[in-house]
């Protein structure tokens, strides 16, 4: 089988794997960092932001199954794509939300859709979302990744905590309101 891969930043990679994970078509997910100079990057120095390094993740997907586009609206729906300095209780660059492109279609592919959530009045503030060439991903340190399977309700604390949930929730139930949907 095929497979292709996708990164993505949306603050607390845990949050953003787990909610990645339940994307139909999506293999599998892994808490990451990319973005800086350095050759490589690991926890401690990411969060005491002694690297440019961003928390990403990287999605492993089927393309049979779904595509670039699709994983790219979910993530969108899952993060506040308004917010410029970080994520929830996560501020910062390395908490700084991105998608980041392997070629010239999916560069196209995320333009278009961050105009069209500019463009679906959900938000009443500009999207922040970076747009950013692909660049070395780095596996985190085995204690993030799955995190929010092994260490269940610690996960469901931080998440309802930071205001992430909630947040999610709401944006849900905006979309259904106003009948806002992606366009395929």
């Amino acid at each position: 089988m095929e497979t292709k891969e996708a990164i993505f930043a949306g603050g607390c990679f845990w949050c953003t794997e787990h909610d990645l994970l339940a994307v139909a078509g999506v293999i599998d997910a892994f808490s990451g960092y990319t973005g800086g100079k350095e050759e490589d990057a690991d926890y401690m120095a990411v969060a005491s932001h002694a690297t440019d390094h961003r928390e990403a993740v990287r999605v492993v997907y089927n393309p049979e199954q779904t595509t670039f586009k699709k994983i790219a609206q979910f993530f969108l729906d899952h993060i506040d794509p308004t917010d410029a300095d970080g994520q929830f209780g996560d501020r910062g660059e390395n908490y700084k939300t991105a998608i980041y492109f392997a070629d010239e279609e999916e560069k196209i592919i995320t333009q278009d859709i961050l105009q069209e959530l500019g463009g679906s009045h959900i938000y009443d503030k500009p999207i922040a979302v970076d747009v950013i060439a692909k660049m070395p991903f780095y596996n985190a340190e085995d204690v993030h990744q799955k995190y929010a399977d092994k260490n269940a309700v610690h996960y469901a604390i931080y998440r309802k905590g930071s205001g992430r949930e909630d947040f999610v929730q709401n944006v849900c139930q905006i979309r259904e309101d106003k009948k806002v949907v992606w366009k395929d």
